[in-house]
């Protein structure tokens, strides 16, 4: 077109020397301006000055909302910064792939040379080992293929691209189908010849390819900018912009980034920003039409949740840009407006205070049940609460959660005992290797005779051919008499049993790299053994199970273990105690102890029971939220702008499952914290009255199998609801169970359940509790209304939901939607809209059967030893949830201060603390700190808390 143009116009006849003509026309719907100059020199036309101009309308993003908390302390904010960016300014043919990567190799080179890094947030990254790996799962996952392979709909996948692995998707997308990321020979003839992925470190290939995509998920408009990297310092500002010229469409942008402080403790609630999900787009663009895949919008918390109030209105202006990408002019514009601000309920340091005095306590608790065993094998009829912690768990959680870094090893500046545990782990490694390929080529021992670490390697054998779907599960007869044999009776080799699935074709043999279409059995046989060694030589979870038997049979020492903490700078020690350790003048089972106790190794790193938690504390007037902790947290600036995709995908990995909310996701029994409803729902349908008194002895023998009270074979006699409550005895709240189920002399367990739940709701147990954040449903008992009675039964709450309940309790029956809102306003400060909790109902309730209920908490705290020097009068109920004998209970504690006068709730739940006094413990040191009853040192002390043993008359 542009060559026609220029034809027709060095034919026209012209009076001047100097003409200038200006081509206006419209390409692929973009206005485009060609000017230049026409020069008539002794008769002869020249085209100078020829410059091609594109029009374009370019938004301009808006100010994101601050976030404070209720005394204005800042929480989330906007600062300006540089960006890196691409536009992809490149003419289509056979060299825009190599000309694209080669200027995004050279920048990246730049920022990294310059102390600064590119994005990483791809849903695929390298682990440890050098292997690549997916970063999402499930549904998420599918929809990133289907983004890779250019599917609309997950449906539209096809087996092969649906069951791809992450070495497919990096083989696509260097394909010279795709991006073209390798090497190019030029041929004698001319022609280009391509290898792909070749010439580039795998970590290169990574970042280049993360690029690659964000340009394409713009559906590669042009002068659309892609960020390369984002805050960057001023050194990459200059050499950048040094070298601009020679990188096409690359441009240093003004940008803004969310930063967030004491990012860790509101983490879970404030949440952060990030990148549109393609996914998302639809969804967004309903409410709001300027929404485009280059935003930034919240993806979690108070970011999401409130994103229309935050997010602001964007400008726009009318941009002139040359062929490479640079703006030549603008004009037009229309400025943004910022977004609203939000001020929380919390308080900063109070917020803060509660996670630490959480964190501490569960470190206590691990301290008090860490031995120097190797083993903890358990008694006959121990029970759950005798579960000690081996040291030699300890010494493997090091290994197991990342703690240490093995990849450091090899590395040239690798220290001594990390040098030596890696030639030990060299040769471990080779020999399990080897006696794996004799015991499935040769030996083919029964699974039920090998030895426990090599049971282990079989069934992660297995695993690994199901996560890389080789072997295929929906295929799989689980009624078959070998699967039967393999999974049930465990008395066949495993050998045996992928012959099987071999011949019952429950593996997509097409994943192998097999010689021959139509190998035989055999050979497709061999061929997944090699597969499988081969794969396990480099897998990290497989290296992790290698570590954890070269622990347990003494090939690696605690002493080893920790030598290596201190060489990696993990934990910091002064030089006296390191040397200490290594002369042996302290054992390795004492050095581990102390860096628990001391915090620098906290439980969340450990991820040992106990290592999680939460902590939700309420005004109970107004149904304000003051503090919601979730243990562990996470940094949510590593998060926001751009995912850092090695972070992420260590979030998504550990044991102790930071980015899972405590507080707000996840459900337990209530325990015996249920009894107040129970008492509310007795008393309320005259079941009981005030004064009525109940025998406790031995088991309640009224329904099959008889349940007991938490004291059998000791029995509490005869009690008044108030002393029921007070000692939480399970045979009272049994009867009172029986009772609302029995009508006309017989009883009706549904009808029981009916009657709890109805009471239930009305402490809000019903739904969710209001609070701005995504919270998990509460699932209210439908089964067994006797035990239903004690919080047992299916009963299932989170903490921020028994926290709005007992918030009722304290209050004497005004339920409120809690909030962790506390005002709007304009970036003037001027107020929006001023919030306050909703009142979602009111329990009309005879005052004498409030008095009986706050009575029977208030004894349960009198009889707690360690309350004894608190000068505030607390009431609470004690409560715990079993999951099972072979892990330590939940303990949970609800309640509320002063007795007289209530003010505020504390609810605690520590996953797996063992006791509920642990959780009682904890909301004391929380009551020590809000009313200042002690220095605030002696309370935060950045240790471990002393654990007292369970000295309270309750039910657990």
């Amino acid at each position: 077109m542009f060559d026609r143009i220029k034809d027709k116009i060095l034919n026209m006849v012209l009076s001047r020397e100097f003409v200038l003509i200006l081509a206006i026309f419209v390409c692929g719907g973009v206005l485009i301006h060609r000017l230049f100059t026409l020069q008539i020199v002794n008769g002869a036309s020249y085209l100078e000055n020829f410059q091609l101009t594109i029009r374009k309308e370019r938004s301009i993003p808006a100010a994101r909302g601050n976030i404070y908390d209720r005394n204005g302390r800042l929480l989330a904010y906007n600062e300006l910064a540089y960006s890196v960016t691409i536009e992809d300014v490149y003419e289509s043919g056979r060299t825009k792939n190599r000309n694209i990567n080669e200027t995004i190799y050279k920048v990246i080179r730049m920022i990294e040379e310059s102390g600064d890094e590119v994005i990483s947030d791809f849903d695929i990254y390298l682990d440890p080992a050098g292997n690549y790996q997916f970063n999402v799962s499930d549904n998420t996952l599918l929809r990133f293929l289907a983004d890779v392979y250019g599917r609309p709909n997950i449906s539209d996948l096809e087996y092969k691209e649906k069951t791809a692995s992450p070495e497919d998707v990096i083989e696509y997308l260097c394909s010279s189908d795709k991006y073209g990321v390798g090497t190019y020979t030029e041929t004698e003839d001319g022609t280009l010849e391509f290898t792909p992925c070749e010439g580039f470190e795998k970590d290169e290939i990574l970042k280049i390819l993360t690029i690659r995509f964000a340009l394409s998920s713009n559906s590669y408009q042009k002068y659309i900018a892609t960020t390369i990297a984002t805050d960057v310092n001023e050194k990459t500002v200059a050499v950048v912009s040094e070298n601009i010229q020679y990188l096409d469409g690359i441009n240093i942008a003004e940008d803004t980034i969310r930063k967030y402080v004491n990012s860790v403790y509101f983490s879970h609630i404030i949440g952060y920003t990030g990148k549109m999900p393609s996914e998302k787009l639809a969804e967004y663009t309903e409410k709001d039409s300027s929404y485009s895949l280059n935003d930034q919008v919240g993806v979690a918390g108070i970011e999401s949740s409130m994103e229309e109030v935050l997010r602001g209105k964007k400008g726009s202006e009318v941009i002139y840009v040359d062929s490479f990408g640079k703006v030549i002019e603008s004009t037009d514009y229309v400025e943004s407006t910022a977004g609203n601000d939000i001020y929380l309920t919390m308080d900063t340091e109070l917020q803060s205070a509660a996670y630490n005095i959480l964190e501490q306590k569960i470190a206590g608790i691990l301290v008090s049940r860490i031995r120097n065993i190797k083993e903890y094998v358990p008694k006959e009829n121990a029970g759950s609460s005798s579960i000690l912690i081996a040291i030699y768990d300890v010494y493997n959680a090091m290994f197991e959660n990342g703690i240490i870094d093995i990849s450091h090893f090899t590395e040239n500046n690798a220290r001594d005992t990390e040098r030596i545990v890696a030639e030990k782990y060299k040769q471990q490694q080779a020999n399990v290797l080897e006696h794996l390929r004799e015991e499935l080529l040769v030996t083919k021992t029964p699974y039920d005779q090998l030895s426990t670490e090599y049971q282990v390697y079989m069934l992660y054998i297995v695993s690994l051919l199901g996560d890389n779907n080789i072997l295929l599960a929906e295929e799989i007869d689980e009624t078959d008499e070998v699967y039967l044999a393999w999974r049930q009776d465990e008395n066949i080799p495993l050998e045996q049993y992928l012959r099987h699935c071999i011949a019952q074709r429950w593996l997509d043999v097409t994943k192998l790299e097999l010689e021959s279409d139509y190998a035989d059995s055999e050979e497709v046989y061999e061929t997944l053994i090699e597969y499988v060694l081969e794969k396990l030589k480099t897998d990290s979870t497989f290296e992790k199970r290698i570590y954890r038997y070269m622990i347990k049979n003494d090939v690696i020492s605690g002493k080893e273990v920790c030598q290596i903490l201190c060489e990696q700078k993990i934990v910091e020690v002064d030089s006296g105690v390191e040397s200490r350790l290594y002369s042996g003048n302290i054992t390795a089972y004492q050095f581990m102890l102390d860096r628990i106790t001391n915090l620098d190794i906290t439980p969340a790193q450990l991820a040992l029971e106990p290592c999680s938690g939460s902590m939700v504390v309420t005004d109970v007037n107004t149904g304000d939220t003051l503090a919601l902790v979730s243990y562990p947290g996470y940094d949510t600036n590593r998060l926001a702008n751009s995912i850092d995709a090695e972070y992420y995908a260590k979030l998504m990995n550990d044991e102790a499952r930071p980015m899972y909310s405590r507080a707000t996701q996840e459900r337990t029994a209530p325990g015996s914290t249920y009894k107040m409803v129970s008492s509310t729902a007795g008393l309320m349908e005259g079941v009981i009255s005030a004064t009525t008194t109940l025998a406790c002895q031995g088991p309640f023998d009224k329904i099959t199998p008889p349940p007991r009270c938490h004291i059998y074979p000791g029995a509490h006699g005869t009690l008044s609801l108030s002393s029921a409550i007070q000692r939480s005895c399970n045979n009272y709240f049994y009867e009172v169970g029986y009772r609302l189920g029995s009508s006309g002399g017989s009883y009706n367990s549904e009808r029981g359940t009916d009657m709890l739940a109805k009471y239930a709701d009305m402490y809000g147990l019903s739904e969710a509790s209001g609070l701005e954040l995504e919270e998990s449903d509460p699932k209210l008992s439908t089964e067994d209304a006797v035990r239903s009675a004690i919080g047992q039964g299916n009963n299932n709450f989170t903490t921020v939901q028994l926290a709005r309940y007992v918030t009722t309790v304290a209050n004497s029956g005004t339920c409120f939607n809690l909030t962790l809102i506390d005002k709007i306003t304009d970036k003037n400060g001027s107020l929006l809209e001023d919030r306050s909790a909703e009142i979602r109902n009111r329990i009309e309730m005879d005052q004498s059967y409030w008095d009986v209920i706050h009575t029977g908490m208030r004894g349960v705290v009198e009889n707690m030893s360690y309350y004894g020097d608190v000068n505030v009068n607390v009431a609470g109920k004690t409560g715990t949830a079993e999951q099972s004998e072979r892990h330590p209970n939940h303990a949970l504690f609800v309640s509320y201060a002063p007795y007289e006068n209530p003010e505020i709730s504390v609810t605690v739940r520590i996953v797996n603390g063992y006791s509920s006094s642990y959780a009682a413990q904890t909301a004391k040191d929380f009551y020590v700190y809000y009313y200042k009853l002690d220095e605030e040192e002696n309370i935060l002390t950045g240790q471990a808390a002393q654990s007292i043993g369970n000295t309270a008359i309750q039910s657990d």
